[in-house]
């Protein structure tokens, strides 16, 4: 009884059962996709579930009725998955090894700059941000900090604010703006400093802080915190997927020894 074509044939069966519902998934957010950050996620999702069908099926047909170029086919496949995850992987902890929020004395908050992070995030950033703040404005990040317009100053500045919402709600500290309320500042009588950001702040609901470098610096640090979450979980699924690309190794060394008995009973 060949245990590891068994086993890569059960672990291939609940992958291609899982993703039915990725492609399913994907078809329904094109279907509902109102905003542009919607209708950017339809199309991934989409084709990362037919890649897990197709992979799917080539070891389940591979090791179960011992297909061996079929096998073949899937452990390189799976060979790439592991080296471009492994790739990617160490990529994420490098871009996101730079850049931190800045501590400000009396403030619950901290502020961000955008020069403080990666090259290869900032140019990222930069070339898509059309896109990028059309998503954030469609994400509301601001509506908590627009519905609380009586908020007194003092309890504000203890406010523990997200990194978005330091960075594209509120203009920087830099600029000496006199509070009103969370997204209402006015030119105070104390001159602004030189940060370009001062300028380009608003108290309109569509515009606030979303041009700012800092709003771009708050996008930057939690992108950065995402991806090293993402950068652990890698971590985790490519031991998984070393032991089912062994297991695999063993089917396809099994496939082989078949089939040389067949050709020499």
């Amino acid at each position: 009884m060949r245990v590891s074509n068994n086993l890569v044939g059960i672990l291939n069966l609940v992958t291609l059962l899982l993703s039915i519902p990725i492609i399913g998934g994907g078809i329904w957010l094109s279907k509902q996709a109102n905003t542009e950050c919607e209708r950017f996620l339809d199309k991934p999702v989409i084709v990362l579930g037919v890649f897990v069908l197709l992979v799917s099926i080539a070891g389940l047909v591979g090791s179960c009725c011992r297909v061996t170029w079929l096998l073949w086919v899937y452990l390189l496949v799976m060979f790439l998955l592991i080296l471009l995850l492994f790739c990617f992987t160490i990529f994420a902890f490098v871009v996101t090894n730079k850049g931190a929020g800045e501590a400000l004395s009396d403030k619950g908050y901290k502020e961000y700059k955008l020069g403080d992070y990666s090259n290869w995030l900032q140019n990222r950033v930069n070339g898509n941000w059309g896109k990028i703040r059309s998503c954030l404005e469609d994400s509301k990040i601001c509506q908590k900090l627009l519905a609380d317009a009586s908020t007194p100053a003092a309890e504000f500045y203890k406010e523990h604010l997200s990194s978005l919402q330091s960075g594209c709600c509120k203009p920087s500290n830099d600029c000496n703006f006199q509070y009103i309320s969370p997204t209402n500042w006015t030119q105070g009588t104390t001159p602004a400093s030189a940060n370009p950001d001062c300028a380009k702040w608003g108290s309109e609901s569509n515009r606030l802080c979303y041009s700012c470098d800092s709003c771009k610096a708050g996008l930057l640090d939690n992108i950065k915190s995402d991806w090293k979450r993402v950068a652990v979980i890698n971590i985790v699924f490519l031991v998984f997927l070393v032991i089912v690309y062994t297991v695999g190794c063993c089917a396809f060394r099994n496939n082989r020894e078949e089939n040389s008995w067949k050709r020499y009973p």
